[in-house]
């Protein structure tokens, strides 16, 4: 996967913006304002990127262990509601695409139900 296959598949879910609001490393993505991708745009500089998405507590340690050489703790970030995922190294986009899936509809989920974004027609 590479970095516009992966900006345009998070894009692509209702309610989503874009933006570095701790440095100009850090993209961001939110729905309705709260976090559920980060990334590092210098990971994807270096070839090795990587993304910190929300998980489920149970099923991140579960992850963890299922795939220990693309799948750790989130980086900076509260590890037990976390995960750091490196992309590109040999997780189908499948996969990638599931964990992003897996933490849009865990924030959506903790929307009050008015502010939950309209499913795209």
């Amino acid at each position: 996967m590479n970095v516009e296959e992966f900006h345009t598949f998070c894009l692509s879910k209702p309610g989503v913006t874009e933006e570095f609001p701790f440095d100009r490393e850090t993209l961001v993505f939110k729905v309705m304002g709260k976090i559920f991708v980060l990334t590092s745009m210098n990971t994807w500089e270096s070839g090795a990127p990587q993304m910190n998405v929300k998980c489920d507590p149970g099923q991140a340690v579960e992850l963890r262990e299922k795939f220990p050489d693309q799948v750790f703790p989130g980086y900076h970030m509260n590890k037990k509601h976390w995960n750091t995922v490196h992309i590109n190294a040999g997780l189908p986009d499948a996969k990638i695409h599931h964990f992003i899936n897996h933490s849009y509809d865990l924030v959506v989920s903790k929307l009050p139900k008015a502010k939950r974004p309209q499913p795209l027609s």
